[in-house]
């Protein structure tokens, strides 16, 4: 059964499944959906137009689904959708979409999000990315699956950090990260390739091999931006005998010729 604290204040209107927990001096909206499994601390305040899915836990004192720091914002009905077996610890902010964009803000399963992290309007978070504490990402933000933000650390708005990259502590961002990168530095610069990261996640020696040949290319070679577009695309299309390889290359590729804002270079 739903255990809800004698001191927590739930809107008649919010959809609990029946074994959520809620503990003391919470406040859950009217316009909330809160899946099976999730548990949630005291003091922590859900409102908003949010969706939670199974089995998430969030600590005391998070501030989930507010409206956005965004002056065009006009109070419209815009979303925070959350997904399933996300940790969301003490004194994190995350805020709903805006107008501006398609209006929600997404958090995909299976995130670990520490301490004093802000998350912004309208961001896109992945799957089995880690924030460390107090990492600040601004708003439509674009953050890929397995993605680690280092504590402190700043994204501009409008950034998008590739799967599988890092950024260090004390970073501040302000141009796209490929995927498999690791960026750390005051304006963060590019470091080489996630190799301990590739490993553990079960990448073949000859994938990151081919990934490390792409980033040479890319930041060693002295090639001009588009110089090395063209010659990684003939890595992609060389690469066919090796699925893995041609997978993640092609990821590589897609990412950097995606590229509005620009690379981190």
């Amino acid at each position: 059964m739903t255990r809800i604290h004698i001191t927590a204040v739930v809107d008649s209107k919010a959809e609990l499944a029946s074994d959520v927990e809620i503990g003391p001096y919470s406040v859950i909206g009217p316009n909330i959906k809160i899946g099976s499994g999730t548990k949630i601390g005291s003091h922590t305040v859900i409102e908003g137009y949010t969706s939670i899915g199974k089995d998430n836990h969030f600590a005391h004192f998070a501030a989930i689904g507010g409206p956005p720091q965004d002056m065009k914002y006009r109070g419209e009905p815009t979303q925070l959708i959350i997904g399933d077996r996300n940790t969301i610890r003490e004194f994190t902010t995350i805020h709903t979409g805006t107008s501006q964009d398609e209006g929600i803000t997404r958090i995909g399963n299976d995130n670990w999000i520490m301490a004093y992290v802000h998350i912004a309007h309208d961001c896109q978070i992945g799957d089995h990315t880690i924030f460390s504490s107090n990492a600040q990402i601004a708003g439509h933000v674009h953050v890929n699956d397995w993605a680690i933000m280092g504590g402190m650390s700043g994204v501009h708005q409008f950034v998008r950090i590739g799967q599988h990259a890092m950024l260090g502590g004390a970073s501040a961002l302000v141009q796209d990260i490929p995927p498999f990168v690791i960026a750390a530095g005051d304006k963060a610069s590019p470091h080489g390739i996630n190799v301990e990261g590739l490993k553990r996640r079960g990448f073949s020696s000859e994938t990151i091999s081919a990934l490390r040949q792409a980033y040479k290319v890319l930041y060693k070679d002295g090639h001009s931006f588009e110089e090395a577009k063209v010659e990684i695309h003939k890595m992609v299309v060389a690469s066919t005998g090796d699925p893995q390889a041609a997978e993640k290359l092609a990821q590589f590729y897609d990412f950097i010729a995606a590229s509005t804002r620009g690379i981190i270079r």
